[in-house]
C-alpha cells in the first residue's frame, strides 16, 4: 500500500490495516531511490505475509536498513528473521539494543502485556543483532533521503522517533509516541513514564511534519503537525492526551 512518494506501508495489525499479522505494528518501507530501509518489523509471527508486501513493491533488492523505533515485541519480534532474509542491518535505539540483542522479554514488558492479552500465551520474543546503535541527532541515510534521529522516551524506555526533512513531504515515524488526533499509549509498564512522555512530545513543537507516520491506527498524510500539537497543549495543560488503547 503506497501512501506518499516515498513510504509503502507493507506491514499492520489488527490497530491498524489488516495487512499482515493481527499483532503486528505498522511495518513501513521508506524508498530513497538508490536505496531502501524498513521502519519497525512486526512482532515476528508470519512474517512471510510482511515479505511478501515487500516484494509486491519491487524495492525488496534496495532494503538495506531495519530501523526500529523500539523494543516493545509488536516492532522488533520480526527484526531477526528480517534481517536475514533481506540481508540487512538492524539499527536500533541505543538503550534498546542490549534487550532486542537478549530478546529480554523482561526489560521490553512482555510478561505483563501477555497477561493483559496482546500477544498469544505462548509467544516468545526472538532475538536479533543490532548492527547500529542509535543517539539523539543521529543521521541515518538512506540513499537520497536523511533521518534524524530524536529520543523519544515515555511510551517506554529506549525509544526514538525519526524525522525525514527532505522527501517530498516531510515524514515523521513516531513509533508509539503520538497518534490520530493527538492519542498517546500510556500503558501500566515499569518504564512508562508521564513526565518523560511530555517532554518527548514537547521536542516535537514547531516540526512541521505533513506525514504523521505512527506504528498504529490512523495515519495522517497532511497536516500531521496538527495532531501532535493537540498532545502537546494536552501535556501543556497538565492533562493527558486521550489514551489509544
Amino acid at each position: 500500500m503506497q501512501l506518499t512518494p516515498n513510504v509503502h506501508l507493507v506491514g499492520s495489525g489488527r490497530l491498524g490495516f489488516e495487512l499482515s499479522n493481527d499483532f503486528d505494528c505498522h511495518v513501513f518501507l521508506l524508498d530513497g531511490g538508490s536505496e531502501a530501509a524498513l521502519i519497525d518489523a512486526g512482532v515476528g509471527l508470519d512474517v512471510k505475509k510482511i515479505l511478501d508486501n515487500i516484494h509486491a513493491t519491487g524495492l525488496a533488492k534496495k532494503i538495506a536498513k531495519i530501523i526500529l523505533t523500539h523494543a516493545h515485541s509488536d516492532h522488533m519480534g520480526g527484526a531477526g528473521q528480517l534481517r536475514a532474509a533481506l540481508d540487512a542491518q538492524v539499527y536500533a535505539p541505543a538503550e534498546a539494543a542490549d534487550w532486542i540483542r537478549s530478546a529480554d522479554e523482561t526489560a521490553v514488558s512482555l510478561e505483563l502485556a501477555k497477561r493483559a492479552g496482546y500477544y498469544p500465551e505462548d509467544y516468545r520474543l526472538q532475538a536479533s543483532a543490532v548492527d547500529v546503535e542509535l543517539r539523539e541527532s543521529d543521521i541515518v541515510r538512506v540513499g537520497d533521503l536523511q533521518l534524524r534521529v530524536i529520543e523519544t522516551p515515555g511510551h517506554c524506555r529506549g525509544h526514538c522517533s525519526y524525522v525525514v526533512e527532505n522527501a517530498e513531504r516531510k515524514l515523521f515515524f513516531g513509533g508509539d509516541l503520538v497518534f490520530f488526533n493527538g492519542a498517546v499509549i500510556l500503558q501500566n509498564i515499569p518504564d512508562c513514564s508521564i513526565q518523560d512522555y511530555a517532554a518527548s512530545v514537547e521536542k516535537l513543537a514547531g516540526l512541521k511534519v505533513n506525514a504523521l507516520l505512527s506504528g498504529h491506527w490512523v495515519l495522517p498524510l497532511r497536516n500531521g503537525q496538527k495532531h501532535i500539537d493537540m498532545a502537546i497543549e494536552a501535556f501543556r495543560g497538565l492533562m493527558v492526551p486521550k489514551n489509544l488503547l
